[in-house]
């Protein structure tokens, strides 16, 4: 073999096919039989790709079915020969012969169609199948008559291919060559001189086959001839060419065609008989003829995809040795008898979410042998999945994202290609990819509810767990988890924070400080939740805290006013009637709800018989005629009660008088602030006073000591001072009802003396107060209005006392 035959030729061209992965076309040309890790090409420099980008995208050859010749070699970037490439192995007698495959990268994914020719060097010499010929020809045989010899077979194509035929020695016999339609030769022995069977009855022939290639190569073969004695005709076909046509994959025994061939001798020298002379394309295993008939049957089995056309060399011969030959063309048609093969070239088994529309997700290549509308392939997937698949060339699809893909709605695709072909009937196959899809944090947490309301009792314990809010994510992993957030905020110009606090992890709202619904009624505030994505995403909700209110405070009595150092009177005059309106009790309770409903019992009275008191607007009414016989001073304590659980109260003492003249009661309430009130738990008090009395003995003394001391100096700069008693004066209380007995308001003076007998009484004129304030601390007089100077230098001297009587229709006060 020469260093010119083993010279490399390359031949580079790129094809730009029109669709979205790169894609080009690279054509190189190597002789076969190089040893392995020869090189074949540059492919890095010839598709203009460095060798970061190959090993990046994971390069790599792609061959279908077929075995690997070619290497890609990524660190050179280099074809490197794997495996023996023999050229008639690979494409027998086609020419040219070419390896195809792929080169594929990964992210982006592109792919390049790669050409490798493989030329032909002369490694095979021409042989023959049958290590001899014989013929049988009679001494009468003309001149000119042909006998068909066997044909050589020479593995090599082109020049290196079977080129020419030589028989040794030439005397009776030369060689005529006819070239044939498929590109080979007929060898024929042609007869130019008579035969003499007396002279020599056997003839033995050397057939020397010779091909083109350097260095030439030859293989031969042995002619033995008898020569028989005159058989003056031949057989003759009636047709020198037959034409059939069957069906790939005919079952055996199949009718192929009938030939026949007539003989004008009679007896034995007329008996025809036939056989088939060629040996290519293994035509006597796939056929067999009868000798007798001529009937052509078929034996094998046929496949259109690798053989469309067989020629069939027949001959007649009869019992002379005389005969005759024709051509047989068989036709094979196709069936649509392959399913078409898909090969996934290149798969991704994991994509983002948010990657766009038109984005390659996989590979595909589809081989269906057949021909015509058996071979065109059309390929699609199941329905209502963001994909697609199209043809980018012949026998290639790629399978891209349709549309936008979320998660939250899918995350993993079964995707069935499915690809069938044209034939009747159709043949199909399919192959299922699993596509996963991979999380990217595009769903901000969503709350169950738009906003929140939750109740909390007052005077709740700190840390109270309150609610819980809640967040779901549609994310999925570190995308999904929720995290609770207390916006800042202010309520009343306090930081939200010192009221509740937020679990970060479980969302649940606590309270920090106990809440008093006297103070604080509502509030709100917002919580966030953010996911733990990057970046991450958040939503807010607003809460709103309502504090309900629990009974925690008493009735308070607005009227009447309890004072530590006057009482209240109210005057009911001998002549008041049933029903007749003394005071109303006015008392108000800071709770809300059925806590401040507010109820009035009379629980203590001087005459129960005499007042009663209305159960919801607090009045005390009469509820007899008033008689003579009643007490002045009479006394009603009242207790006013909530509606809450448990119910609240306080009490309120309410001194009445029963006069018709202002001197009666004078007379009476002289000593009335000294009256003991009726206890109706002495016993209880007692027992306790003693208990206190035993333990607290000592301190008790001095406290009273103290006491004592303090009141008598508090006496002596009272006596000291020069400025007036104020008296303490409630609001006015307006009788609605107008039962009054006195209807208007009137302002008296009386001067008294420590004589009663020389009071005096004065009217003046219609004042604006109604109460009569009486001093406790008093012994007979109710207000002191001499100047301390006199009482100082006259103490045993008379006194003179101005008192201010009020009167109303609610009472007589002083």
């Amino acid at each position: 073999m020469t260093d010119r035959t083993m010279r490399r030729q390359v031949l580079l061209f790129v094809l730009v096919l029109c669709f979205s992965s790169a894609i080009g076309q690279v054509s190189y040309s190597i002789p076969e039989e190089m040893p392995k890790g020869s090189f074949v090409g540059d492919i890095a420099q010839d598709l203009g790709l460095d060798m970061k980008r190959l090993k990046s995208g994971k390069a790599r050859i792609y061959t279908g079915d077929s075995a690997e010749y070619i290497e890609l070699h990524k660190d050179r970037g280099v074809l490197l020969v794997k495996d023996r490439i023999d050229r008639e192995v690979i494409c027998a007698q086609t020419s040219p012969c070419a390896l195809h495959f792929q080169v594929i990268l990964e992210n982006p994914m592109e792919f390049y169609s790669i050409t490798v020719e493989v030329t032909d060097i002369n490694d095979n010499a021409p042989i023959f199948k049958r290590g001899e010929m014989k013929f049988r020809i009679s001494e009468s045989a003309t001149t000119g008559a042909v006998f068909m010899l066997q044909q050589a077979i020479d593995l090599d194509v082109g020049v290196n291919g079977l080129q020419s035929y030589l028989l040794k020695p030439t005397d009776n016999f030369v060689l005529r060559l006819q070239n044939q339609a498929d590109g080979s030769k007929m060898v024929e022995m042609v007869l130019q001189k008579p035969l003499d069977r007396e002279k020599q009855d056997q003839l033995s022939l050397i057939l020397t086959a010779v091909d083109g290639g350097e260095p030439q190569l030859s293989g031969t073969v042995q002619i033995h001839i008898n020569v028989l004695d005159s058989n003056d005709n031949a057989p003759v076909f009636t047709q020198n060419v037959y034409k059939s046509t069957i069906r790939e994959n005919s079952p055996s025994g199949t009718e192929v065609v009938m030939v026949s061939a007539s003989d004008s001798d009679e007896g034995s020298n007329g008996k025809v008989s036939y056989a088939i002379l060629n040996l290519l394309d293994n035509v006597s295993e796939l056929f067999e003829i009868n000798r007798e008939s001529g009937e052509v049957t078929l034996i094998g089995n046929t496949d259109f995809e690798k053989k469309r056309q067989y020629q069939i060399h027949v001959q007649a011969s009869d019992e002379g040795g005389l005969t005759d030959s024709c051509k047989i063309l068989v036709e094979i048609t196709d069936t649509n008898d392959n399913v078409p093969a898909i090969n996934v070239m290149s798969k991704s088994s994991e994509i983002k979410e948010d990657i766009p529309p038109g984005t390659v997700v996989s590979m595909i290549n589809i081989q269906d042998p057949d021909s015509g509308k058996n071979g065109k392939v059309q390929c699609y997937i199941n329905e209502n999945i963001p994909l697609k698949i199209s043809s980018t060339s012949n026998n290639f699809f790629s399978l891209t994202t349709d549309s936008e893909l979320d998660r939250e709605r899918s995350s993993v695709f079964n995707i069935t290609v499915t690809c069938s072909d044209e034939g009747v009937p159709s043949l199909s196959s399919s192959v299922t990819l699993t596509l996963q899809i991979s999380d990217v944090n595009d769903n901000a947490p969503v709350f169950e509810r738009s906003s929140y309301e939750a109740y909390i009792v007052e005077n709740n314990t700190p840390g109270l767990s309150v609610f819980t809010v809640k967040a779901r994510d549609a994310d999925w992993n570190q995308n999904a988890r929720v995290s609770y957030i207390l916006e800042d905020s202010s309520v009343n110009g306090v930081p939200v924070s010192s009221y509740v606090s937020v679990s970060a992890d479980s969302g649940v709202i606590h309270a920090v400080r106990s809440f008093d619904y006297e103070q604080i009624k509502d509030f709100h505030f917002l919580v966030k939740a953010q996911d733990g994505g990057s970046p991450p995403l958040s939503s807010n909700v607003t809460v709103k805290i309502l504090i309900q209110d629990q009974n925690d405070n008493p009735p308070q009595v607005l009227y009447p006013v309890q004072t530590g150092g006057s009482l209240v009177a109210e005057l009911v005059p001998r002549s008041a009637d049933v029903g007749y309106l003394v005071t109303k009790v006015v008392a108000v309770d800071v709770d809300s709800g059925q806590n401040a409903w507010l109820s009035y019992k009379l629980q203590k009275a001087t005459d129960r018989a005499l007042f009663e008191v209305g159960s919801q607007n607090g009045e005390i009414r009469t509820i007899r005629q008033v008689t003579d016989k009643d007490a002045v001073k009479q006394r009603l304590s009242v207790i006013v009660e909530d509606n809450g659980q448990p119910s609240r109260s306080a009490t309120v003492v309410v001194n009445v008088a029963v006069a018709d003249s202002f001197p009666e009661v004078l007379s009476e309430f002289t000593d009335f602030t000294h009256d003991k009130e009726y206890n109706d738990n002495l016993t209880f008090y007692l027992v306790l006073a003693l208990a206190v009395v035993s333990f607290l003995f000592i301190t008790c003394v001095v406290v009273i000591i103290s006491v004592k001391i303090y009141r008598w100096r508090q006496s002596r700069v009272l006596y000291h001072s020069n400025l007036p008693v104020i008296p303490y004066y409630p609001p006015r209380y307006s009788d609605t009802l107008g039962t009054g007995t006195l209807q208007h308001v009137y302002n008296y003076e009386v001067c008294r003396t420590t004589d009663s007998r020389k009071s005096d009484c004065k009217f003046a004129r219609a004042g604006s107060q109604n109460v009569l304030i009486m001093d406790p601390s008093s012994t007979g007089t109710m207000q002191r209005i001499q100047s301390e100077k006199s009482i100082l230098d006259e103490p045993d001297s008379p006194l003179e006392v101005s008192y201010r009587l009020f009167h109303s229709s609610s009472g007589l006060f002083l």
